[in-house]
């Protein structure tokens, strides 16, 4: 199929708004603005349903302005979950894979639609005047209407705007998961393995120690590095949430013996009745 030589104005702001959402959500600067809401919305919420209309009905005679709207969010609604089923099928429900399973679909639709236009005649295609909007809508608001009617249309607006406030709430509010803090210890070059379990007596060793704040807050921790009970050294340090705090401990063994144990014991927020998390090292400590 070939890419239409022109695309219609309202097929044309589809695949701006698209091409803009896309990298307002994907850009690390561009991310954190209220943009990025302002421009999801209408991606999830209108822009898959408009564009299934747009190729299913090419013709200006086919459906009437307000029920090619309302057939948009309708079905918009309904094409979604669906995208979301498969991916969770195969690639997984995250942001870039329903970025881009959107994206492609309005995309591959605008261009259909626009495509469909193309065959027919010029008086036959649907357009959107945008240069008489205003006259449109005043002209379907002065229009006297039937009780029925009226009903109808409290109801689509109210299903709307219902529908607009929770995607904007889903998208806006922060995704809280289990709260936690990971605590690790690493050998002097930050592998998992040769652990320098052999030391000497008042000689200085080192331990890379690691924390991860999973908490949804800030916090203050403490790390004390304990032989045989018997506390060596602490560092206190505060850190933000997704925060990784990771440091080459360096302790002096005070006692002699095989077989000691070489504690880590992790505190937060100053409270040090029991540790938050422990960790420890069976060690050899000799002349």
């Amino acid at each position: 199929m070939k890419v239409p030589r022109k695309l219609p104005h309202d097929l044309l702001i589809v695949l701006i708004w698209t091409i803009l959402t896309f990298v307002f959500v994907l850009a690390p600067v561009l991310s954190d603005t209220p943009i990025r809401t302002i421009l999801g919305i209408p991606m999830v919420l209108f822009i898959p349903g408009y564009v299934l209309i747009a190729a299913l009905f090419p013709k200006k005679d086919d459906l009437e302005g307000v029920e090619r709207i309302a057939l948009s969010f309708g079905l918009s609604i309904a094409v979604v979950p669906v995208l979301g089923l498969l991916l969770n099928f195969t690639f997984g429900i995250r942001l870039v894979p329903i970025l881009l399973s959107l994206c492609s679909y309005s995309i591959a639709l605008t261009i259909i639609a626009a495509h469909r236009r193309e065959r027919l005649p010029i008086e036959e295609q649907f357009s959107v005047p945008f240069y008489r909007v205003h006259e449109i809508i005043d002209r379907e608001i002065n229009t006297p209407k039937s009780r029925t009617d009226m009903i109808l249309t409290i109801i689509l607006i109210f299903s709307i705007a219902l529908a607009a406030g929770m995607i904007y709430f889903v998208i806006t509010t922060p995704k809280i998961g289990e709260r936690f803090t990971e605590f690790y210890i690493l050998d002097p070059s930050g592998k998992a393995e040769n652990y320098p379990i052999e030391m000497k007596y008042n000689s200085s060793s080192t331990i890379l120690v690691g924390v991860v704040n999973y908490e949804y807050t800030p916090l203050n921790y403490t790390v004390r590095v304990v032989l045989d009970n018997n506390v060596l050294t602490e560092t206190l340090f505060p850190l933000a949430h997704n925060g990784t705090w990771e440091n080459n401990m360096a302790f002096i063994p005070d006692k002699r013996g095989n077989a000691l144990k070489l504690e880590f014991w992790l505190y937060k927020e100053n409270n040090f009745t029991m540790p938050y998390r422990e960790l420890h090292l069976w060690v050899n400590v000799t002349e």
